[in-house]
């Protein structure tokens, strides 16, 4: 049985937030690590559906430096206040 869309986003969500500093995540890396983790259970299609999710809420955003990564929205120093 496949895993919901939304759980899929939160332990994509995970990674890329304790990865956030020390490695920047492909897309394609995160399909790989929950297809690792959840077997059977996920899909590409599923992964990029968690994918979507993530980067239509403003949970995570996309960067681009010589490729494609998700990482967390960075804050400005203003916005600290």
């Amino acid at each position: 049985m496949a895993k919901p869309v939304d759980e899929i986003a939160e332990a994509m969500f995970k990674l890329v937030s304790d990865a956030q500093g020390l490695k920047k995540l492909k897309p394609g890396d995160l399909v790989k690590s929950m297809i690792q983790i959840y077997g059977d259970e996920v899909d590409k299609k599923l992964c990029k559906a968690a994918i979507k999710e993530l980067v239509n809420s403003g949970k995570c955003v996309y960067t681009y430096f010589g490729g494609s990564f998700l990482e967390l929205p960075h804050r400005e120093g203003a916005a600290n206040d």
